[in-house]
């Protein structure tokens, strides 16, 4: 689900947009407002990746319209139609890429992992459309949790990002499927986060030793033994959420390595469920949310 709440004059040149009116759906509305092509030509815009509606490629005939939605038509050269078995493309511009990734794909290269990497994946997808092409990553995902990303187009739009972070993403949920439960059913953590020789982290409560970290919690459902959390970062560091189950005595189920049990769906139960921000370029808000993982349910049964 995306919502744009602020309009924007700044569009690319190589775009033909169309401002939907009426309720109804894509292919007739592409046929009315593209009655100089022949129905065939229309039809090939969208299997070629070249149609979008609010900003969203689609190749679905069927995809609603509505009053004050907005059609773009790809004039240049269509995009690349991008399939991975671990990656997922839910938002791509000339300037960013949201991406869902599963749980198993580490964000960048590590010393021993250079290539089942999604930063490698995408980069390959890019220089596919231009050798000259390039991307940025704009923050991480342990390689255990699944959910949404940022990647960059360029280096200067991820120094807007990292750089203006907390005025630009307004909201980042994650949900967890952790061991018991916490006394209350909503809560705040906070701590100060550091991290040992064996490049395992830690909370204390000495500012001098780590950086501060604070995360929101509220409990979805209980079952089973284990609780289903919501979970609002007001900081984004390293396992961040990870310390911060094991602090309160509720470690994520499967995460071995801060005191989880052993995973019956074969899986640290941690997800990047939702991400807001404002877009460093458009200055339009983006909302990006996705489900619950179902595995995640089938722990409270």
């Amino acid at each position: 689900m995306i919502n744009n709440k602020k309009k924007t004059n700044n569009r690319n040149p190589e775009y033909r947009y169309f401002q939907v009116t009426e309720k109804g759906t894509l292919l007739p509305f592409l046929f009315e407002q593209l009655k100089d092509k022949s129905k065939t030509t229309v039809k090939s815009f969208l299997s070629h990746r070249q149609i979008a509606v609010n900003d969203i490629i689609t190749t679905q005939y069927d995809t609603p319209l509505n009053p004050g939605d907005t059609v773009s038509l790809n004039q240049g050269q269509a995009k690349t139609e991008f399939k991975h078995s671990m990656l997922k493309i839910v938002y791509e511009d000339d300037y960013l890429l949201v991406v869902d990734k599963k749980n198993g794909l580490l964000s960048m290269a590590s010393d021993k992992e250079r290539i089942k990497t999604a930063y490698y994946i995408l980069s390959q997808y890019l220089k596919s459309q231009n050798p000259a092409n390039r991307i940025f990553i704009v923050h991480r995902l342990d390689r255990e949790t699944s959910g949404l990303m940022l990647f960059a187009k360029s280096m200067d739009i991820q120094h807007t990002l990292q750089q203006n972070w907390k005025e630009l993403v307004s909201e980042r949920k994650y949900v967890a499927v952790v061991k018991g439960s916490p006394e209350k059913d909503e809560g705040t953590i906070s701590s100060y986060l550091a991290e040992n020789s064996a490049y395992t982290v830690y909370s204390t409560q000495n500012p001098e030793k780590g950086e501060h970290a604070v995360t929101h919690y509220k409990v979805l459902q209980k079952g089973a033994g284990n609780t289903l959390l919501e979970l609002e970062l007001e900081t984004g560091k390293k396992n961040q959420i990870r310390v911060h189950m094991k602090d309160i005595g509720c470690p994520i189920i499967g995460d071995k390595k801060y005191g989880g049990p052993v995973s019956p769906i074969n899986r640290i139960a941690l997800h990047a469920k939702k991400i807001r921000f404002i877009h460093p370029v458009t200055h339009k808000e983006f909302n990006f949310d996705t489900n619950v993982p179902k595995p995640f349910l089938s722990l409270l049964k």
